[in-house]
Formats: C-alpha cells, sequence, structure tokens
C-alpha cells in the first residue's frame, strides 16, 4: 500500500517543495565559474571546503559559519556523526584554512555551535582570528533528558581578521518593557518612552539573548531542515557587522536563512550546501523575499523583545 502523505494544519505554514518548484529552481544555482565572473548573488550546490580554493580571494565581508555540530545528524539523507573533540576540532581547523583566504582583511566571523562544539571552536578561532565575544543564546525548545540537564541555549562565537571591523551598534538595539518607569525630577520619562501600547526602552545588545523564536510550524519561514536558524537571530550578526551591499558567505547555508536575510537587508550573498533539496529551499525562499521583506522580530529599525508582538504589530 502506498504511503499517503497527511495533508497539513491549516494553520501550518511550513515551506515545502514540489517537484515542479525543484525542476525550476535548478536552473537558478550557480556555477563556480559563474559566480567568480560577476560575483552575482545566490547559491551553489557543492562542497564548500572543496570549492574553495576556486573562489575569488578576499571578496567576503561577513562569514556565517554554521558548520554542523560534534553530533550525529542526519541531514535528508547526508549523515554527520559525532567524533571525538579533538577529531572534530582538527575537521573545524581544516574548515577554517580553507574559507580563510576569502575573507577581507576588515572581515568580520561568527561561528554557531553548541557547548560541546564551543570548545572547539574557541581552539581553532584564537589561531586564525581575534576572538572578540561569545555571544549564548536562548533555544528555547528541545527535548527534556533523564540524567542531565536540557540543553536550552547555544553560542555565537564573534571574530574579526583584524582591529579594522563593522560594527553597527545602533542597528542592533533591543526594545523592551519597561516594568519599573523611572521618571526626573520634572516627571519626565528617563531613557524610556511611554507609548499608547506601554512604556519601552531600547537598550544595548549584550551577549545574552533571550528574544530568539525558533522556526516552528506557523511560521512561514520554518522548513524540514533539522537544525535552522531563525531570521531575527541572523538578522542581528548581518546588521551589526556588515553594511548595505556588503558580501556575505554562509558555506554551510542549509535551508538559506543567511542567504534571505542578506537579501533582505541589501546585502550581498553566496549561500554554499552539499544537499540539493537544501539549496532548492534557499532559492524558494529567495524568491518569496522579494514580495515580503519582513523579518519577524524587527521592525521600525529594532528587535523587540519575546512576547511583545502585540505591540510591534500595531505600529507597523
Amino acid at each position: 500500500m502506498a504511503n499517503v502523505k497527511k495533508s497539513k494544519a491549516s494553520q501550518n505554514r511550513s515551506l515545502e517543495l514540489t517537484d515542479l518548484d525543484r525542476q525550476r529552481l535548478r536552473a537558478k544555482l550557480l556555477s563556480i565559474d559563474e559566480f567568480n565572473l560577476s560575483h552575482s548573488v545566490g547559491t551553489i550546490q557543492a562542497d564548500s571546503l572543496s570549492i574553495a580554493s576556486l573562489l575569488s580571494d578576499r571578496f567576503v565581508d561577513l562569514l556565517i559559519l554554521d558548520p554542523p555540530y560534534n553530533l550525529s545528524k542526519n541531514f535528508n539523507g547526508l549523515k554527520f556523526e559525532r567524533r571525538t573533540v579533538e577529531a572534530y576540532t582538527a575537521w573545524l581547523d581544516s574548515a577554517i584554512v580553507a574559507l580563510k583566504p576569502l575573507l577581507k582583511p576588515t572581515a568580520s566571523i561568527y561561528i554557531c555551535g553548541d557547548w560541546l562544539s564551543s570548545a572547539s571552536i574557541f581552539t581553532v578561532a584564537s589561531e586564525h582570528f581575534i576572538v572578540r565575544n561569545r555571544i549564548t543564546w536562548e533555544r528555547e525548545k528541545g527535548r527534556g533528558a533523564k540524567a542531565n540537564w536540557k540543553n536550552s541555549s547555544e553560542d555565537i562565537w564573534f571574530c574579526t581578521v583584524s582591529n579594522q571591523y563593522a560594527f553597527n551598534l545602533e542597528a542592533v538595539k533591543l526594545r523592551r518593557r519597561v516594568l519599573a518607569p523611572y521618571r526626573t525630577i520634572d516627571k519626565t520619562p528617563k531613557d524610556w518612552e511611554a507609548t499608547d501600547q506601554g512604556n519601552f526602552r531600547d537598550t544595548h545588545p549584550s551577549n545574552f539573548w533571550t528574544d530568539i523564536t525558533i522556526p516552528f510550524w506557523s511560521m512561514p519561514e520554518n522548513t524540514e531542515h533539522p537544525t535552522q536558524k531563525s531570521e531575527k537571530l541572523i538578522a542581528k550578526l548581518i546588521l551589526a557587522s556588515s553594511n548595505p551591499g556588503d558580501f556575505v558567505l554562509d558555506p554551510f547555508v542549509g535551508s538559506g536563512t543567511t542567504s534571505v536575510v542578506a537579501k533582505k537587508l541589501d546585502r550581498r550573498y553566496l549561500g554554499i550546501d552539499l544537499n540539493e533539496e537544501y539549496c532548492l529551499l534557499t532559492e524558494r525562499r529567495l524568491e518569496l523575499a522579494e514580495r515580503d521583506r519582513k523579518i519577524q522580530g524587527w521592525s521600525n529599525g529594532v528587535f523587540w523583545e519575546r512576547n511583545t508582538l502585540a505591540a510591534q504589530q500595531k505600529l507597523e
């Protein structure tokens, strides 16, 4: 008896490809020669570490590196197996060595990881770059553990090639509710604003992020990729560490979040992934970004803390 695919619930907005989508989108994938000739924006289906030496030198302003973590994971049929910390560190070092020549002297680098792979990330990153910070963000989804603490956070290591780099503080402020509003002697708000939707303060970004929502089935950015990052998360990195027109590279682009956000924020971009399905998902999401440039949780030039969506929508 043939398997019948269950129909999606009416509120399930997860993106899926049809066979017609796949046929049409394959023609949009770039070849290495096409990219090198014009630095066109788009997606290359390939092993990024194998083709890195074939790409132009020093064209990248921002590298977002979201490699497989040191976990056994199935990426649509392509499996990455957990290995010793030493072996994972060696693999990550080979990745950095391959990608480093692509970076401008003013480039910034963000490397994603979990608690285990972060040990390897710091070891490798500190050999090749200036390590400036470690961002820890709350990952509210995930399974509990019976004999251990539930993993509810991930890390992003912020590095630069040199001491000359972009960092746009005003572009990444977080708008928070003010629970205990302080007023000056003349009763005016101090460092906050009173609105019809409540009292808010725009705060400097820290290296601890609790405002990220993992993509899930009712969000149109959601796909079946097992480790998909949210557009809001990547938008913070791109806005902080690049400027309009800069080139953003994601050599493990997965379902395309980095490319999509770069497009929405008027950056140039190249995404590379070995899996054809993920490359095609990336291209489909790029198509959709042509008519919908919204980024969940970002409005009027600021990021909104979680659970202030109603106020955000009223102001849009």
